[in-house]
């Protein structure tokens, strides 16, 4: 047993650097090893350390560099669009619940005076050219309204029902 530095450290070195411990060393030197306390903490060392590279070489390989930083800025800029998007969201829903009051209002207020909004809207497709969009029956004063206006105020409900769900988390 040697106390300092052994002879065959370096042999053994360049066997265990080739991968070719134990197969392609000579049975003297497996028994060198075997009693030299210098040479064993070597092959014990760096078999170790080949094994743990061998299994971290095994695992996975982590992306590019460049693909992980543009994830992360993809993150961030979801974040902030994410975080600027609820106060639109509920500006959105102010908006419409401020012109439906709107709707409702006029609506009591003009009711009383007469059928001055009701005329006008009966108008409304005659002024707006929708005799080509429209059919016939639909633009007659006595039927065809009574149909248009619930047709229109669903189109206005599925509409904003869309634009409600659109904007949010998708």
């Amino acid at each position: 047993m040697t106390l300092g530095a052994c002879s065959r450290e370096k042999e053994i070195a360049l066997l265990l650097k080739n991968g070719q411990w134990p197969q392609a060393c000579p049975p003297e030197l497996q028994s060198h090893v075997a009693a030299c306390r210098v040479c064993g903490d070597l092959v014990l060392v760096t078999g170790s350390l080949l094994r743990a590279r061998a299994l971290a070489a095994s695992v996975a390989p982590l992306p590019p560099p460049g693909i992980l930083w543009w994830r992360a800025q993809l993150r961030r800029r979801n974040a902030n669009i994410e975080r600027i998007s609820r106060p639109v969201l509920g500006a959105q829903i102010f908006a419409l619940a401020v012109t439906l009051l709107a709707a409702a209002g006029f609506v009591i207020v003009d009711a009383p005076r007469g059928s001055v909004w009701w005329t006008w809207l009966e108008e409304l497709p005659h002024a707006l050219r929708l005799e080509a969009l429209l059919p016939a029956t639909l633009l007659h004063p006595t039927g065809g309204l009574w149909l248009l206006v619930p047709a229109l105020a669903t189109l206005a409900l599925l509409g904003s029902v869309a634009v409600y769900m659109g904007s949010e988390k998708q």
